[in-house]
């Protein structure tokens, strides 16, 4: 499945142009832009399914800097600042990873 079976890439293209330069990404104006905060619990878990690229049931540190790439290859990938400000802002019980119902809150947020 790609990410364009559930979000638009004109919505793609206007989240990812929002925050092109380095500590510019908020994942409350991303989500909301590329249109994932108004998706089904189910679009939201499609969606953690390909940014969770190992398939390990969670989206860790390594996968949250290449977070924008999943949206687009030409995407830069997240600073560390902005990698450890979602990882933070996304892992509620403090495992050090967000799982597919701490995402589906984040996205919600």
């Amino acid at each position: 499945m790609a990410i364009t079976d559930i979000l638009s890439a004109k919505d793609i293209e206007s989240a990812l142009s929002s925050c092109q330069a380095d500590d510019s990404f908020n994942y409350k104006s991303f989500f909301s832009t590329v249109g994932l905060s108004s998706k089904t619990p189910d679009q939201i878990k499609k969606v953690f399914g390909i940014l969770d690229q190992d398939k390990s049931g969670f989206i860790e540190e390594e996968e949250l800097q290449l977070f924008l790439k999943n949206f687009s290859s030409s995407a830069r990938t997240l600073t560390s600042a902005e990698t450890k400000a979602f990882l933070a802002a996304g892992d509620t019980d403090g495992d050090g990873k967000i799982g597919v119902e701490e995402f589906q809150s984040l996205v919600k947020a």
